[in-house]
């Protein structure tokens, strides 16, 4: 995919066979990041369709959301609101639970980091089933928070994530695709 200034993110992403486990293509943007073009791209992409919406947070998802979010939040003028995982923040928080394919795990956000009405665009590097980001956007939604969209550099459509947030009327933003997991 070449984007408006003909960068071709995809290039810029490495791929890692048999990671976590055999038989998985880990699709890894941290070659993606570590290039001063290829990350001030991701990131021009990725906030672009906001430039003029009217958002009052980012929010990012550990850890890689936290990379990419922080710099839309940056570029955009707004707040930045960390997800994170169980225990990781001090401070009263509100958690959610989401399934993964060995278990249960949740994500967490401060009690405080979002008032009612806050519009909100949610950041990750990739989507593939949806677990972590329907968490963050339960989240979100908990503290009254609104969510303008989702966005990521990846989607891997064969996995259903970005499809069910779709359904669930959720606006979703990715800047390239992978066939297959």
């Amino acid at each position: 995919m070449d984007l408006r200034n003909g960068f071709e993110i995809k290039r810029y992403i490495r791929t890692i066979p048999d990671y976590p486990k055999p038989g998985i293509q880990f699709r890894d943007v941290t070659t993606l990041l570590a290039d001063p073009h290829g990350f001030r791209a991701a990131v021009d992409e990725l906030l672009w369709p906001f430039l003029k919406v009217d958002i009052d947070h980012v929010v990012g998802i550990e850890a890689r959301g936290f990379i990419l979010g922080g710099a839309i939040a940056h570029e955009l003028g707004k707040g930045f609101v960390p997800v994170r995982k169980k225990g990781k923040l001090p401070g009263k928080t509100i958690g959610q639970d989401y399934t993964l394919e060995y278990g249960v795990d949740t994500v967490e956000i401060h009690a405080d980091a979002i008032g009612k009405g806050d519009k909100c665009l949610l950041v990750d590097d990739l989507i593939a089933t949806g677990g972590t980001a329907q968490a963050a956007l339960d989240l979100i939604h908990r503290s009254g928070g609104e969510v303008v969209a989702a966005c990521f550099v990846i989607d891997l459509p064969d996995l259903g994530g970005a499809g069910r947030l779709r359904e669930a009327g959720i606006k979703v933003h990715r800047l390239v695709e992978f066939e297959g997991d």
